[in-house]
């Protein structure tokens, strides 16, 4: 066993607000949690200073603002939630969320700063000879862009995060939309709180050294639970990470090294998730088709070699908005190198006007339409969410998202054609526009684009018709950095953005997606076609690539006379490569795919 450890502890928010008994409480903490293993331990506690930082840096009044609406905006996903932005106003938030939120769009905002604090890290780990790194709240974003861009100090030694803002959708926009492994970590662990609500968020790593420990708590009158002296002290800390450090780990590396032997052998898999919403429940938005699409998809892919037992389907009213996440997590969770993915949804699409952080409607959410779908953002699924389980696969794995739906919403109908779209109350509709006392008129109001030069080099099929729609499966909020910091950003850390999904919608978003009648069976007409040619493929013993798939599908619908024109999108290498689930079962071994197949740079 070790009979001394060092550890370097880098704090959260500091401006001369920081807690008196902060090193103290820490100390007292890590020796707790580690003499608990191994009580003859001698154990010193070094602290990294790096307020005067802040106050020296030069302050941008403009870019300062547009970051702290940003970082307050992704918390309301991540869990500041609706609760201290829109209800109680801005300025009645806890003083430390306000402080936190602050610091943290200072840092995310000055690139200056950022060198500033990870030069003070760096000279810090050339004066210690550190064990380990703990860093909280902000001091853990130093520490993961410190050790992302200079790797060499922390090699064999180990990093743990706690109550980090480091998986926050603004915070890994300045990481260019992805996460990396910290390769030359010996461990890092993660500290997650779901109850911590100062912007924190759960990381997605598929790395051998690294692991995310649930450290749960709840501290009776404290809204934020962010405190690090809870997550140091916390039960599941102490078995996992200070066991680890104090020396005391056969076991545990037993049951890891158990755990990497069967990761490594295992074969790729496939998995489906098919979605189906007929019985809504308003009568005027019912469907017929849905649940026939969702059986007609099971057959197809079962065609195409996925087994039975690996494809999940939640139709009607189990199809609630829990309902669904929980399965995306079925999903989407644990994904290797190698593994398919397929996301079918057959239902409404709609698109609701969202308020920013300034309490002002600036943009649209893209989404489904579950069955408890109240137009709020907890009742429905939009790409706020659903990146969260996407953007940090591997490459080169395989996920296909298909929706049969309209984009945004509407119920037209045209003879027995029922159309896939919701019509927002006139309260949610007002929100959207504006009273033109000159004209007389109500007409749309402008929105604000997230990302001006996206939206001139991706246009309407990334941000929609409006330049401010987070439409689904795009990564829209993790791609606010002008593209030629973008591209340099990602190129410096190494890596292609978030991951992708191959996207493929029924219909164009000026467009309608509508049920077919095949004799007494309804289908979405979209659907019908792509089964249709899916088996005509089968039939041929051809595996067409998805470009040309979804021509031939295009095709169809004309043939059919419905003026619907589906939607393509995803990594060009991968929409030009043969559809891996369209005629073979799954390979035996896994393999090696271009980096680039599921990457953000298409």
């Amino acid at each position: 066993m070790a009979k001394s450890l060092s550890i370097l502890c880098v704090h959260g928010v500091g401006h001369g607000d920081a807690d008196p008994n902060l090193q103290a409480s820490w100390t007292q903490a890590i020796r707790a949690g580690l003499q608990a293993w191994n009580p003859e331990l001698e154990v010193a506690c070094e602290f990294l200073q790096y307020d005067a930082l802040f106050d020296q840096a030069p302050h941008n009044p403009l870019t300062y603002a547009a970051a702290f609406a940003s970082v307050l905006a992704s918390g309301v996903v991540h869990g500041v939630g609706d609760l201290f932005t829109r209800e109680r106003g801005l300025f009645e938030m806890p003083e430390q969320l306000r402080w936190t939120a602050g610091m943290v769009a200072q840092w995310v905002s000055d690139e200056k700063l950022r060198a500033a604090t990870r030069d003070a890290v760096l000279q810090k780990m050339q004066a210690g000879a550190y064990d380990a790194v703990l860093g909280h709240s902000l001091g853990s974003l130093i520490c993961y862009d410190t050790f992302q861009r200079n790797p060499a100090p922390l090699k064999g030694r180990t990093f743990v995060s706690l109550g980090a803002q480091i998986g926050n959708p603004c915070v890994r926009d300045a990481f260019a939309g992805r996460l990396e492994c910290l390769n030359s970590a010996k461990q890092w662990f993660h500290l997650y709180n779901p109850d911590d609500h100062v912007m924190t968020a759960g990381i997605r790593l598929n790395a051998g050294n690294f692991e995310e420990i649930g450290t749960q708590f709840d501290i009776p009158n404290d809204p934020l639970n962010h405190d690090a002296a809870h997550y140091l002290s916390h039960p599941n800390t102490r078995s996992a990470v200070w066991r680890v450090l104090s020396g005391t780990r056969t076991e545990r590396v037993m049951t890891r090294g158990l755990a990497a032997f069967q990761k490594a052998s295992a074969k790729p898999t496939r998995r489906a998730l098919l979605i189906g919403i007929n019985d809504y429940p308003d009568p005027a938005n019912r469907l017929e088709g849905c649940v026939n699409d969702v059986f007609l998809m099971s057959s197809v892919l079962q065609e195409c070699g996925f087994a039975a037992e690996d494809i999940r389907v939640v139709l009607d009213q189990r199809a609630t908005a829990d309902g669904i996440l929980e399965r995306l997590h079925w999903l989407l969770d644990g994904v290797q190198s190698g593994d398919e993915r397929v996301l079918f949804y057959s239902g409404h699409g709609a698109q609701i006007p969202a308020y920013g952080v300034s309490d002002e409607v600036d943009h649209l959410n893209e989404c489904l339409v579950p069955y408890d779908f109240d137009w709020t953002p907890q009742r429905a699924i939009t790409d706020k969410q659903f990146l969260g389980l996407y953007s940090q696969l591997p490459y080169d794995s395989y996920f296909a998202a298909i929706f049969d739906c309209c984009h945004s919403g509407g119920m037209a109908r045209e003879g027995s054609r029922r159309v896939r779209g919701i019509t927002p109350p006139d309260d949610i509709r007002h929100r959207a526009l504006k009273w033109n006392a000159a004209l007389q008129m109500w007409e749309e109001r402008p929105l604000t684009t997230p990302n001006r030069s996206l939206e001139q080099n991706k246009g309407a099929a990334y941000l929609g018709s409006s330049g401010a729609s987070y439409r689904l499966g795009r990564a829209i909020g993790l791609r606010r950095l002008a593209q030629k910091e973008y591209d340099s950003t990602r190129k410096a850390l190494g890596h292609h953005g978030p991951y992708l999904p191959v996207i493929i919608e029924a219909c164009q978003e000026n467009q309608l997606s509508y049920e077919y009648r095949h004799g007494v069976q309804s289908f979405g007409a979209f659907t019908y076609s792509l089964a249709e040619t899916l088996r005509a493929s089968r039939s041929e013993r051809s595996n067409p690539d998805f470009v040309t798939l979804i021509k031939s599908v295009s095709a169809r619908l004309k043939r059919l006379k419905y003026e619907q024109t589906p939607c393509l999108l995803g990594p060009k290498t991968i929409l030009k490569m043969p559809i891996p689930w369209s005629t073979q079962p799954a390979p035996a071994k896994r393999g090696k795919r271009k980096t680039s197949a599921g990457s953000g740079t298409s």
